[in-house]
């Protein structure tokens, strides 16, 4: 089956995630998909790398997916934050329920009883957990596979008490650089952005976001970081005894990022022919092809197993179906497996392989003894340079700067607009008026941006800082 042109996002990506088999979209309940084998390893390989970044000073938890009302509405900022989003449980069987329960929308409410009891002094801070859930959010925009869903399969979830604000705000520092090393490590390009007070997390202090550009000009918001102070501690008497012996709120910070981490990765890298992912979290890293002639078969296969052997390293398919070749090369472009390695006739007595990357339209032919791991390392590094460049100068293509607040509207049809903006929300909503959504300001300058950070508000000539506005998923 051929893929639509990724000029035509919606359909191309649509086809590609049922066609690379990573979610099957024919789940009977909207919003609800089901992740195909070779996808979730896709989704195991991502994850492995967001668990070892945080393995390294949080502990993994697991807390359950129902919370009881009570919980859930005792931060009345946040619930009315989801309120319109939230799945009830009403009845056990068929008996009623004394207290309905909620399936989580996020698990503020969930965990913070038990922080409580958990922290008691000075010594059990900082606390720092995070856990790996489903959460279900009611969604009644239009729901796209790992983009908008009602159960977000796989929301990775941190969560952090300290002594107080200072010491929290560091952490929300710590958080971005977390978040900065695994998209880097993913080779997708990012913008970090402090959202508007108006649109900030419910029940949070602020929130930076980070968004991406998806190949249609549109954002996504791939991962938030959350200084929550000590809201949630006043609310659930989440108390310390300090040195001096009194009793203090601790000052909270929560991040999450979900399966969109797939959907960026897959949009940003893939092309018409299909996915193109970086070696490190390829389901399959190298296919190894025999083109197989009569009567020669049997040197051509002896060196491609010898091949196999020697990459026992990675994770590798020797391909020895009966599709031509041409099918082959088709399947696994599809699947988007980076190495390619051909051993034909001529190749097997020169004991030469065929060497083609997936992002590259050229082949070279190197000796199977100059093949080894490190060599193989070097490539994949290679290639993760060329998939973030290659990223970046597309982002830079939807990127506009803007001075004039008229022709944002025909501009944010198609592109993420910067503008310098101050932060009088009558200015914001100027902006939003104009068809796109108010991001927020920028928090770190990405190194491929060359505009100044300062400069007149679009709106109203007062001093303002760089602000994107889009249209957003």
């Amino acid at each position: 089956m051929t893929l639509p042109s990724k000029e035509e996002f919606s359909e191309w990506f649509h086809e590609l995630i049922q066609c690379a088999e990573i979610m099957d979209v024919r789940y009977p309940v909207k919003g609800l998909y089901v992740w195909f084998p070779f996808g979730f390893k896709l989704r195991q390989l991502v994850y492995a790398k967001l668990r070892e970044i945080m393995d390294r000073d949080h502990s993994e938890v697991y807390f359950p997916a129902l919370i009881p009302e009570q919980e859930l509405g005792k931060e009345g900022e946040h619930i009315r934050g989801f309120e319109d989003e939230v799945y009830w449980i009403t009845h056990g069987g068929l008996t009623p329920l004394d207290v309905k329960l909620a399936l989580r929308p996020t698990s503020e409410t969930a965990m913070y009883p038990m922080f409580k009891l958990w922290i008691r002094t000075h010594a059990d801070l900082p606390l720092k957990v995070y856990q790996i859930v489903n959460t279900f959010r009611y969604e009644t925009k239009h729901t796209r596979p790992l983009i908008r869903l009602r159960e977000i399969t796989s929301f990775k979830e941190a969560h952090t008490a300290h002594r107080n604000y200072e010491e929290a705000e560091e952490q929300v520092k710590k958080a971005v650089g977390y978040y900065k090393e695994f998209y880097d490590f993913l080779a997708i390009p990012y913008f970090i952005v402090r959202r508007p007070d108006w649109d900030k997390f419910p029940g949070a202090v602020y929130t930076i976001a980070f968004d991406t550009i998806m190949p249609d000009g549109r954002t996504l918001q791939i991962g938030t970081v959350h200084h929550l102070g000590d809201n949630f501690a006043k609310t659930f008497e989440i108390k310390y005894e300090a040195v001096d012996g009194n009793h203090y709120y601790v000052h909270q910070t929560c991040y999450g990022i979900s399966e969109r981490c797939i959907a960026s990765l897959i949009s940003i890298h893939g092309d018409d022919l299909g996915l193109v992912l970086p070696f490190e979290v390829a389901p399959i890293q190298i296919v190894v092809i025999p083109i197989l002639y009569k009567g020669k078969e049997e040197n051509v296969l002896e060196l491609c197993e010898e091949l196999v052997k020697k990459l026992g390293k990675f994770r590798v398919v020797l391909d020895k179906s009966e599709e031509r070749p041409g099918a082959k090369y088709y399947k696994w472009e599809l699947k988007g497996v980076p190495l390619r390695f051909e051993i034909g006739p001529r190749e097997a007595e020169k004991r030469e392989v065929v060497v083609s990357f997936r992002d590259e339209r050229k082949k070279f032919s190197i000796a199977v003894e100059e093949i080894n791991e490190g060599k193989i390392e070097r490539w994949a590094e290679e290639m993760r340079k060329r998939l973030r460049e290659k990223a970046i100068a597309s982002m830079l293509q939807k990127l506009k700067f803007s001075r004039n607040l008229e022709e944002i509207s025909d501009i944010v049809k198609s592109s993420v607009v910067m503008v310098h903006l101050c932060k009088d929300k009558s200015c914001g909503e100027e902006i939003e008026a104009k068809g796109g959504k108010l991001l927020g300001w920028i928090e770190e300058m990405p190194e491929f941006i060359e505009q100044s950070y300062e400069g007149s508000c679009v709106v109203c000539g007062r001093s303002g800082k760089l602000a994107l506005t889009a249209r957003s998923y």
